[in-house]
């Protein structure tokens, strides 16, 4: 008598969620995210440890071994801030999965990973859009919670954002964010200018490749049904009044300096390069009278 037997095939992950994890031990949601791990095989789990101090790295390891076949953990040896370890997160994933969109998340689940699932489908009917990203809008019928104070601040940094952009983004901090595999060299191969504010920055880097209407065509803001502002927040106060300096920082890079730039293609407030180009032409008509 021939016995049946049953084979399973391996689901390759389309989707890659990219999230940053420090000193995460006490509070890393296990269960809610090795339950959405099992439930959607198409979407990798890569769980970055931005060098921790405490047993992060050993929890992510234990979550790993319970389902290595769409979770993955990637080790930072020094703690090197979330902008660093996401950007590092995602050159990983795009470097060894073939994943179409990838994007990332916030370890404390402020988003659902199911809620970032439906926002990469729903991108998936807007294929000329290259990003999409979370916007947390108080309305009717979304459970959007935040805290008042932090909102206030929130909304006066958002009106410098949308000045420096130029483009009306009605959230440009939520930690949910996708982009189509292709922009993932561009906007993550440098290091970001600056730690708190790197969302920010990648849009930034979109309008300096593709101009002042990218933003506006190729960006998909998508309203969350759910956000919950969790407590022990890492955005201290001495981060956040340091916001302002670099927002202005951001603005002068991307938007004035290069203005100013020589055919050398350094800026003219660039002493050191200038110095240098002023040096190299010297040098070089001399050579042509001796």
């Amino acid at each position: 008598m021939k016995t049946s037997s049953i084979q399973t095939v391996a689901i390759i992950p389309q989707y890659a969620i990219i999230v940053p994890c420090y000193n995460e031990e006490k509070r890393f949601p296990y269960a809610s995210f090795l339950s959405f791990a099992q439930q959607h095989p198409d979407v990798l789990l890569c769980f970055v440890n931005d060098g921790s101090k405490d047993k992060t790295l050993p929890v992510l390891m234990g979550i790993q071994t319970e389902c290595p076949q769409n979770i993955c953990v990637y080790s930072l040896k020094q703690n090197s801030g979330k902008a660093e370890a996401v950007r590092q997160g995602m050159l990983y994933v795009h470097n060894h999965f073939t994943v179409s969109m990838l994007g990332f998340l916030d370890a404390d689940l402020a988003t659902k990973p199911e809620e970032w699932l439906q926002m990469a489908k729903y991108k998936e009917d807007y294929s000329q859009y290259g990003a999409i990203v979370g916007s947390r809008i108080q309305r009717l019928g979304a459970n959007i919670h935040r805290d008042d104070s932090r909102s206030l601040f929130s909304s006066i940094i958002k009106k410098f954002i949308k000045v420096i952009l130029k483009t009306p983004f009605q959230d440009t901090q939520c930690g949910a964010k996708i982009f189509q595999r292709n922009l993932v060299p561009f906007l993550f191969n440098q290091p970001f200018m600056t730690p708190w504010l790197f969302d920010v920055e990648i849009f930034l880097r979109l309008q300096k490749k593709f101009g002042k209407t990218t933003l506006q065509k190729g960006v998909l803001e998508f309203p969350l049904m759910h956000w919950t502002e969790v407590g022990d927040s890492k955005l201290k106060l001495k981060h956040t009044i340091k916001i302002p300096a670099q927002l202005l920082k951001l603005h002068y890079q991307y938007n004035i300096a290069r203005k100013f730039k020589t055919k050398s293609g350094y800026s003219l407030f660039d002493t050191q390069n200038n110095l240098t180009a002023v040096k190299k032409a010297v040098k070089n008509a001399a050579a042509l009278f001796f």
